[in-house]
């Protein structure tokens, strides 16, 4: 069985605050049309990409961020997007807020068939940030205000994708920071993990020095060590450029089961890189250095589920006489 396809990266530009969905939803569909015209199969889009990143702004009630949610998917606002896939027969990939009929908020992002079904959904786990207004902070990031952790754990799929089929999984932004979730998707044999993010170029906690360039080389270590060590292909998509006067660091990438980025983004606009992605590639760790059934020790992986914080080790003390 053939098992290659075209992965398309569709990186978007800042959305500013008094933008509305409309112009988000058409600066979509004009990317969607390049990836679909450059042979692409699955078109990945941004974290939030309906809207601008509005957790930088406190809100005391917060019923005063509902017009920042998704009710429900497609909408009327959001239904061109829809419509353009099945008229390019491509599946797309949406980060989006979601707000729940019992009033429960998620950062969420989808995976939709060419035919406009939803085939997998999953709500961030990993929230950065803080809840309450933070005075030491530049520019605030209340992602634990207006956020859950989400609900659903780390789903995969097998799905139609293009001329064959692949194990699809999500993840959004912080969440490829850390190795649990990757290797959550790594242990149901994932092959495409997709993933969004609104990343700013500069660390605002304001508590200590992240040089500029560390945070791009961060971002793509962590999806390269992903890819890595669960024999698979991701797909990082990002906003990028100067938002609401916040500077996004964008450089989206597309990297295959060898760690290696094989496409990257170049510019903070809106911009399509594809890359081919072949997925009998991703038997290769799976059968031999990260062969799990034969290598992996769970028993020794306790502390890893068991524990949150960090401890100290016990010290170390000569032993008398």
């Amino acid at each position: 069985m053939n098992r290659t396809t075209i992965l398309a990266a569709c990186q978007m530009g800042p959305l500013q605050r008094a933008e509305g969905r409309g112009i988000a939803v058409a600066r979509m569909v004009a990317l969607l049309e390049k990836a679909a015209r450059m042979g692409a199969s699955v078109a990945v889009f941004p974290e939030l990409a309906l809207t601008t990143f509005f957790p930088r702004w406190f809100h005391e009630d917060l019923r005063e961020a509902d017009h920042w949610y998704e009710t429900a998917l497609p909408s009327n606002e959001t239904a061109p997007l829809w419509e353009a896939a099945r008229r390019l027969d491509i599946g797309f990939h949406l980060g989006f807020a979601e707000k729940t009929p019992e009033g429960r908020r998620f950062n969420t992002a989808i995976y939709v068939h060419p035919s406009g079904e939803t085939v997998l959904k999953y709500r961030k786990v990993h929230l950065p940030g803080h809840a309450e207004h933070d005075p030491i902070r530049k520019v605030q990031h209340l992602e634990k205000r207006y956020f859950e952790p989400g609900d659903l754990g780390f789903p995969v799929v097998r799905a139609p994708l293009g001329g064959t089929e692949a194990n699809l999984g999500l993840l959004i932004c912080n969440d490829r920071r850390w190795p649990e979730a990757w290797r959550v998707l790594g242990l149901q044999q994932v092959e495409l993990v997709m993933l969004g993010y609104n990343t700013p170029s500069l660390n605002m906690e304001n508590r200590g020095f992240e040089a500029h360039h560390l945070r791009v080389e961060h971002s793509v270590l962590s999806v390269r060590a992903g890819c890595y060590q669960n024999a698979c292909y991701a797909v990082a998509v990002a906003k990028a450029g100067t938002e609401d006067g916040h500077e996004l660091f964008g450089h989206s990438v597309i990297v295959n089961p060898q760690g290696e980025v094989v496409a990257q983004a170049t510019t903070w606009d809106d911009e399509v890189v594809v890359a081919e992605a072949d997925f009998a590639r991703c038997e290769l760790g799976r059968t031999t250095i990260f062969d799990f059934a034969r290598h992996r020790r769970p028993e020794h992986y306790g502390r890893i589920v068991e524990q949150v914080g960090s401890v100290a080790p016990p010290r170390w003390s000569p032993p008398e006489g």
